[in-house]
């Protein structure tokens, strides 16, 4: 069905997909449940990714059935007694005279995490209001760090991501989605070698090595940013609730910058570690807990990742 092949567009952690469909065709209703497969047990315990993962998929849903012109009701963790079961959307009847969020639908298949350098142009004001107005449209606080608060989220990630290098559960996580050339694997998940991006040479973007710190024949370096363009996305409380907006919301973001003509990638290193994830707070915000980082500018466009075929995520019910 094209509406989930449009809502598994969606970015996840290290593309792993956590999501799975229902369709009921005599109520015209969705449900969105989580997908363990797509579970990261190390640099996920506590399924925040997932839950984000899927609101990333949840937002794509949104506006693929507003662009084909239905209204729909959304509802998040619709069953006390059924965890994984993260939202329901009912397809309520034609679409009225409110176009949100199908204006977004054109970047749904264009937008890709690039993990290329980006100018150290600055991004024009108008551009991010845009982008804070389309987090605050999901209930969740956008800010751009700067000065000593950029700087000391640019040291977390770097910090933690010197743990990663050298941590085995963390190393187990990646190696289960990442794809080197002359992998067996089936090529409908993860990340892939052509996705890796350029090893930094100089500069503080704040990059993940999809290798592992191995060796990758024939991987080029690059200098990245000096002033990397950071984004927080935060909220309240930290509960699988405000997981899954804080997904809409990133989604919903990303969209926007993909159309603004930006490119995007993620920054979650220091998410990963307890004690490295609450500093990334801002302390003169009243949101305490930093949900997504996100990296912003113009460059590059990202390669496009594979996604697991439609029928392998989606059950059709009476």
């Amino acid at each position: 069905m094209a509406l989930v092949r449009d809502a598994t567009a969606a970015p996840s952690m290290h593309n792993a997909q956590p999501w799975r469909f229902q369709y009921f065709r005599r109520t015209r209703v969705f449900h969105l449940r989580a997908d363990l497969r797509g579970a990261l047990p190390h640099s996920d315990p506590e399924l925040r990714a997932l839950h984000l993962g899927c609101g990333a998929a949840l937002m794509n849903l949104r506006v693929a059935v507003a662009h084909e012109g239905w209204q729909a009701a959304t509802r998040l963790l619709p069953d006390p007694g059924d965890p994984m079961l993260l939202a329901s959307v009912t397809l309520t009847g034609p679409l009225g005279g409110e176009t949100d969020p199908a204006g977004l639908y054109p970047a749904v298949h264009t937008r890709h995490t690039s993990r290329h350098p980006f100018a150290e142009t600055p991004i024009p004001g108008p551009v991010c209001t845009a982008l804070v107005d389309a987090a605050h449209q999901e209930g969740v606080w956008l800010a751009f760090p700067s000065g000593w608060h950029l700087q000391s989220v640019l040291e977390l990630m770097l910090e933690a991501e010197a743990r990663n290098i050298t941590d085995a559960g963390t190393a187990s996580d990646l190696a289960r989605f990442t794809r080197r050339a002359g992998d067996e694997r089936p090529a409908t998940e993860g990340v892939p070698e052509s996705a890796f991006g350029p090893l930094r040479r100089i500069g503080k973007a704040p990059m993940r090595d999809f290798a592992g710190g191995k060796r990758v024949p024939g991987r080029p370096t690059a200098d990245f940013e000096t002033f990397p363009h950071l984004a927080l996305l935060s909220t309240a409380r930290d509960r699988p609730e405000d997981w899954l907006r804080t997904g809409q919301a990133v989604e919903r973001v990303l969209l926007r910058a993909t159309l603004e003509g930006l490119a995007t990638s993620f920054v979650t290193q220091a998410l990963e570690w307890h004690d490295t994830r609450w500093p990334l707070r801002d302390p003169t915000s009243g949101m305490a807990y930093v949900q997504m980082v996100l990296r912003l500018g113009y460059g590059r466009p990202g390669a496009r990742t594979p996604r697991r075929p439609v029928q392998d995520v989606l059950d059709t019910e009476p």
